[in-house]
This record gives C-alpha cells, sequence and structure tokens, in this order.
C-alpha cells in the first residue's frame, strides 16, 4: 500500500471492528488495517459475563464476524500487536513489532484496562479481572458447585458475575465500598431492586466494606475488612472498573479528560485521528463532557466514526442507554438520568416499574425501568422516542399505567 492510503483502527474491540465493517459496507476500497492485542477477531464484551461465562455462547457467537466473512472483507487484521507511539504531523503509527505505518485517516478505539487492587507487589494465582474473552474463559473454569467467589465491586460486571455463578452453583460474596449498588450509575429504587434480588438469591452483600488486608501466599485465602470481620474465598473477582488507555493520546498530544477528547464528528484534536468506545470523550448537550462504557455506545460511535472518516461529517447525537441481566430480571436505561430531574414512578406487572427524568418543562430527559426478562424493553424504546420528540408531557398521566406510552407519543405526533 502506499504510505498515507490506509485507514488504520488501534484496537480491535467492538468499536473498532465495528468502524472497519462501516467503512467496507459503505463502499471503501482502500486498505483497512485494524491493529489490536488480542488475538481474536473483533467481539462484543456483554456476553462475557452472562452467557459465555455460563458456557451458553462461545467466541464465534460473539464476534461481529465470522472469519470466513472477515477474510472475504479483506480487512487486514494485526493481531497480537500494541501501537506504540502516533505521530500526528506525518500521519504515523509505530507498532512494538518495530513496524510503522502510514494512514490517511485513524480512529483510536482502545477501550481501557480493568482497574486492580493494590497488593503490594504479591501475585495471586485466583485473582481474576473480565474484560476479554481470555478472562471469561479462566473464570468459567473456576465457577464450580460450591466454589466460594468473592467480588470486590458491587457495580454491573460483579452483579453479573455474581448472578452468573449462583446459577453455576457457587457461593457468592460481594463487597461494596458504597453505601449502595452500581450507585454512578442507577438510582437509589433500582440500587434496591438489585440488592434485594441478590440477597434473596443467596448472594451475600456486604454494602460500606472497607478492605483492610489481603491473606494468602500464592493464593488469597480470605480478605479482611476493616470491621473486623474476615471473607474467606477460593476465587477472587476484581470488579471495580476500567481505566480507559490515554497514554498513546496523551504522548501524541492530544487533548484528554477522562477520555480521549472529540468534537460533534467524533474528531480529536489533531486533523485526521478520530476516537470511539469506551475511550472517548464527548460533549452532551449540556456542554458536558462524558463517556460511556457500553455496547450501545461502542456500537454507535465505532459505526460514526467511520462514516465521518469517510468526509461525510454527521454529528454524535445518539441517546445514550444500557441494559443489565440478574437471573430472571433485567433492568434498562435510556437518556440522562438527572439529579435534578423530577421523576414519576411508574409502576408494572411483576414487581417491574419506570422511573421517568423529566425537567421543568415536563419533557422527558430519561427512563430507567425493571421487570422479569426483556419486558421492559418496549416500554424503554418508547422513552427514547418521547426524549427524542421533547414533547411536554401531562404529568399525571405518567404515573397512570392505564395510560400507554405509545398514546403520548402518538399525541406528540399528532
Amino acid at each position: 500500500m502506499s504510505q498515507h492510503e490506509a485507514m488504520v483502527i488501534v484496537g480491535a474491540g467492538h468499536a473498532g471492528g465495528r468502524a472497519a465493517l462501516t467503512l467496507r459496507e459503505s463502499g471503501f476500497t482502500g486498505p483497512i488495517v485494524l491493529v489490536g492485542e488480542e488475538s481474536h477477531l473483533p467481539y462484543e464484551r456483554p456476553p462475557l459475563s452472562k452467557a459465555l461465562l455460563k458456557g451458553e455462547s462461545s467466541l464465534e457467537e460473539c464476534s461481529l464476524f465470522s472469519e470466513a466473512s472477515f477474510m472475504a472483507s479483506g480487512i487486514e487484521h494485526r493481531s497480537g500487536v500494541r501501537v506504540i507511539g502516533i505521530d500526528a504531523e506525518r500521519h504515523q503509527v509505530a507498532l512494538d513489532s518495530g513496524v510503522t505505518l502510514g494512514y490517511r485517516r485513524l480512529l483510536l478505539a482502545m477501550g481501557g484496562t480493568s482497574r486492580s487492587l493494590d497488593f503490594s507487589g504479591r501475585r495471586f494465582s485466583n485473582v481474576h479481572h473480565l474484560r476479554t474473552f481470555d478472562e471469561a474463559i479462566a473464570l468459567q473454569q473456576r465457577l464450580k458447585p460450591g466454589t466460594r467467589l468473592l467480588v470486590v465491586g458491587g457495580g454491573f460486571i460483579g452483579l453479573e458475575v455474581a448472578s452468573t455463578a449462583r446459577d453455576r452453583g457457587c457461593e457468592v460474596t460481594v463487597l461494596e465500598a458504597g453505601p449502595r449498588l452500581a450507585a454512578r450509575a442507577l438510582p437509589e429504587r433500582l440500587s434496591d431492586a438489585l440488592l434485594t434480588l441478590h440477597r434473596r438469591k443467596g448472594v451475600a452483600i456486604h454494602l460500606g466494606a472497607q478492605i483492610d488486608g489481603i491473606q494468602g501466599e500464592g493464593r488469597v485465602d480470605s480478605v479482611r475488612l476493616l470491621s473486623g470481620e474476615r471473607v474467606m474465598c477460593d476465587e477472587l473477582l476484581v470488579g471495580i472498573g476500567m481505566q480507559p488507555n490515554l497514554e498513546l493520546a496523551q504522548e501524541a498530544g492530544l487533548a484528554t479528560g477522562s477520555g480521549i477528547r472529540v468534537d460533534r464528528f467524533l474528531q480529536t484534536s489533531a486533523p485526521d485521528i478520530y476516537a470511539a468506545g469506551d475511550v472517548c470523550e464527548f460533549q452532551r448537550a449540556d456542554g458536558e463532557f462524558h463517556r460511556q462504557e457500553t455496547w450501545r455506545n461502542a456500537e454507535a460511535q465505532g459505526r460514526l466514526a467511520a462514516l465521518n472518516m469517510l468526509g461525510q461529517q454527521q454529528a454524535f447525537s445518539a441517546v445514550p442507554g444500557f441494559w443489565s441481566d440478574h437471573y430472571e430480571f433485567g433492568l434498562q436505561t435510556v437518556g440522562t438520568l438527572a439529579p435534578n430531574a423530577y421523576v414519576i414512578e411508574r409502576e408494572l406487572a411483576d414487581a417491574g416499574f419506570l422511573l421517568l427524568y423529566l425537567d421543568s418543562a415536563a419533557r422527558l430527559q430519561g427512563a430507567s425501568g425493571w421487570g422479569i426478562g426483556n419486558s421492559i424493553a418496549k416500554d424503554i424504546k418508547l422513552c427514547e422516542r418521547l426524549i427524542e420528540s421533547q414533547v411536554v408531557l401531562p404529568w399525571d398521566s405518567l404515573a397512570d399505567v392505564s395510560v400507554s406510552l405509545k398514546s403520548l407519543l402518538r399525541g406528540a405526533h399528532a
């Protein structure tokens, strides 16, 4: 290939893989180089803590495309290598293999790295993280009936693994340092619903749990809490979030905050360099910069970044949202759950509910819900459309389940 005709994508995860596919689907016939540290083709991460961890899914089923379709696409996949430098002025990236690649446009979709506990330099064979396929398989092999699994972190990864582990017959304890579960992402009522469900399923959950020490040689045998309590374990999962991989961007002089900062077209502060996915920090309508670690965001930004790399100049305006499954229940959110919003509770069948977040003009800004299986998906989709319409809603009808959300949406288009 000539020096600067290639579209180069750093990070072969969901966002990077979706971008590569979109470039081809949109008619780009030039070279596409997808660079990733993992040996696998791009795959979706949500199944790692659920179906794949249960043994009900495979890597092929999680992959964005099959080996055959990938080969047919003509996308070059450089796996097991790492980009160690970006020269924005010369339009080049350097690989740890010693190779230098020239690019026409560059997409940074490096994701992040799991945060870990401070083990004071000690290494333990039974400590796990869950961000990659290989880590999921390693953990899956340890989750046998009767295994005592200790989960540090009461966020989504920790709780989804707790749910899967209980289904596999493990004894599970969750340590959460905060006063409630998933507090950074969820309103109190959803946190309470998660707490009640997991405890009912037999998970021992400790809120406000501060770790004071780790006991064991080669393997963690137990964790001592500041309260003096000692929690025994056979396996330990650290689920305390991720750190976006910003080093490359920072060394290249790109603007960063909690992620790589982009404009509304997902372009970074350097010409011809874009960012997408977990590592991307974009500006919301309220002017605040924000980063999202969700399937939905990786999918939308990967696709849009590719289109803009081709010169389409489409602004990113996707409504944020995510879902999480626990045993027979699921939760979903869409839009912005602003702490100063007026919240209306809408009670649903079988202990389900919706929380509707309105601004001072009675326009829907966000919604979250809880229900059996996928029962709330239709309501959340209607909420998304109501958010997009920005119609003024009747306060008294929103809590009344006999008034359908669909009828309110029809009113918006009347």
